[in-house]
């Protein structure tokens, strides 16, 4: 037995028992249940605009549909504006007050009892007790209007029995406590406020220790300092909100459909609304929402963290990747095909260190199937199936729990579109290389295939110019955007690189170009297959989406290009007649 077909056959069953590993992973990312928060401060403001009280506003939400509230923590000026506290400086009551001790460029407050024992509970920086005016005042040597100040106890007794689903928004502070008595009892779910989590960065263990065990939310878009410390030992939510000025330039029905596109295909559990400016447009962007999600088949509820177990069949997905990429080594003349694999593994191991068998399934696997003696669409299904085969070792050996929640991205996203079509270009290279650039120099030039040349480039460079998400945004004309949403609705959404790439396989393959010329156009086609590790890469999206989004690349892409190969055959006949 020759040693190509044995590393297939080793492939094949290292691919056949890595698949039970994907099992836990796919019971634990079922989308839903979800439920819809609406934000706290947003409510407030429209029950102040509306001079009603805070809850009788929230009850509009609840007859929406809307079962969560977002509640921050107050701050001490946030609490004197409202009136709850007196909150003044040490010169302005020393002159009300001259015998009372008060002293200038301090900071002194006066509150209801139960808020100041919950004040004082919070602050870790020692307090000045004075009376004057028939009140207690407490004083610091410093600015406390932006200090914690705590929750209201009763509010969220009244929010919590008639059933309300309760986030809690803490803020972190460096001269804040961490006992369990600053989280409130009834909160279902900790949304940290601010750009870093309690307790970032010397005190995180304090602030897990506080948190009691429940879930901390993930704010997609949104990293916040020492999130992934802390949830490495409690559980996490997904949370998908828009931004207010972004939300502010966009319509009630394309921000449900965001919000319905998060749920179903990326795993959010916390859809986190804002109002809009007009009552009306809440109403109707929360309705539209509702509906997409039922349209989807996505509960609503009591959301759970999702979690598993790591299954040991994993690494067989390793003896596979090895085995891959000793086939790559026997594809290129040597010494060019050791040294090629021997590269890739040692810039793998020292790029990504541990966890280097997922990155190396991205890159070898969709440039195998260019590398067997195939002829016609064959050589387009051996790739494929190897870029599949590649899928599930990438799978089993990226995927866990971390992963899974988008806290730990696949390091190398961008290297799955560039170094699968390099590789597939340094297969061309001829061994006899003085004769290849002595028949290069004396090579007719034909414009026409310069032409094709030039626009398989272009596509080339866009296709790696739209590799990123940042990137991808000022690239992307209006209609290309419609055409998204259209096909959003409709299904499971492909790439368009991926339905580009497919469909130049039948034209490369199945026309009579140039091999030259051929060869280049099957680099876009290895981009497409690159692009197929790269969509399952996105670990926080669930592998039956990434399946169905690439199995639909496939047959838009498949038909389009032999569509195209029957037009260019007529349009040839045509013309030589």
């Amino acid at each position: 037995m020759s040693l190509p077909r044995l590393l297939r056959i080793v492939i094949a069953l290292a691919a056949l028992l890595s698949l039970p590993a994907l099992l836990p992973r796919v019971q634990a990312e079922h989308p839903g249940p979800v439920v819809l928060v609406v934000d706290g401060l947003d409510v407030e403001e429209e029950a102040r605009a509306a001079n009603i009280p805070f809850e009788e506003q929230l009850a509009k939400y609840k007859a929406l549909g809307v079962a969560g509230v977002a509640i921050y923590e107050r701050g001490l000026g946030s609490l004197a504006e409202q009136g709850v506290v007196m909150l003044k400086n040490g010169g302005e009551l020393g002159l009300l007050y001259p015998q009372a001790g008060f002293k200038s460029g301090w900071f002194y407050f006066s509150a209801p009892d139960w808020l100041t024992q919950q004040i004082r509970r919070n602050w870790t920086i020692p307090l000045q007790s004075l009376k004057a005016g028939g009140l207690t005042w407490y004083g610091a040597p410093l600015n406390v209007s932006g200090f914690p100040a705590g929750y209201d106890p009763a509010l969220l007794e009244r929010l919590k029995a008639e059933g309300y689903f309760v986030v809690y928004r803490p803020y972190n502070h460096p001269y804040r406590t961490y006992l369990p008595q600053a989280i409130p009892p009834q909160a279902d779910a900790i949304v940290f406020a601010g750009v870093d989590v309690l307790g970032n960065p010397k005190k995180l263990a304090e602030a897990q220790a506080m948190l009691g065990g429940r879930p901390i939310a993930w704010i997609e878009g949104t990293p916040q300092e020492g999130f992934s410390r802390l949830a490495a030992s409690l559980p996490v939510l997904r949370l998908f909100s828009i931004r207010p000025e972004w939300q502010a330039k966009l319509k009630p029905d394309e921000v449900a459909d965001k919000f319905v596109l998060a749920a179903r295909e990326r795993g959010h559990q916390l859809l986190y609304i804002r109002p809009f400016q007009d009552f009306a447009d809440t109403q109707e962007f929360v309705a539209r929402l509702k509906g997409g999600l039922e349209n989807a088949r996505i509960a609503f509820g009591t959301p759970a963290p999702r979690d598993f177990e790591l299954s040991p069949l994993r690494y067989a997905a390793l003896v596979g990747v090895l085995a891959g990429l000793g086939l790559l080594a026997l594809g290129y003349p040597r010494p060019l095909g050791p040294i090629i694999a021997l590269g890739l593994l040692l810039f793998a191991l020292v790029y990504v260190r541990g966890d280097f068998g997922a990155l190396l399934a991205a890159l070898v696997f969709p440039a195998l199937g260019f590398l067997e003696p195939r002829r016609g669409m064959a050589v387009w299904l051996a790739a494929a199936v190897y870029s599949l085969v590649g899928v599930v070792f990438l799978t089993a050996l990226g995927s866990d729990p971390q992963s899974m929640l988008g806290l730990t991205p696949f390091k190398g996203v961008s290297l799955t579109l560039l170094v699968p079509p390099l590789l597939v270009g340094l297969s061309y290279l001829p061994q006899d290389w003085k004769g290849a650039i002595t028949r290069l120099w004396g090579y007719p030039i034909k414009l026409g295939e310069v032409a094709v040349a030039l626009v398989g480039l272009a596509l080339l460079a866009l296709a790696l110019l739209r590799r990123g998400n940042d990137a991808a945004g000022a690239l992307v004309p209006d209609w290309e955007l419609q055409l998204r949403a259209i096909l959003q609705d409709a299904m499971v959404r492909p790439r368009f690189k991926e339905i580009f790439a497919h469909a130049v396989a039948p034209l490369a393959l199945l026309l009579p170009w140039p091999l030259w010329l051929r060869n280049g156009l099957l680099l876009l086609v290895a981009v497409g297959m690159g692009s197929i590790l790269n969509t399952f890469s996105h670990f926080h999206t669930p592998l039956t989406i990434s399946l169905f989004r690439v199995l639909n690349g496939m047959i838009i892409g498949l038909i389009l290009g032999f569509v195209l190969v029957w037009v260019v055959r007529r349009v040839w006949q045509w013309w030589s007649r």
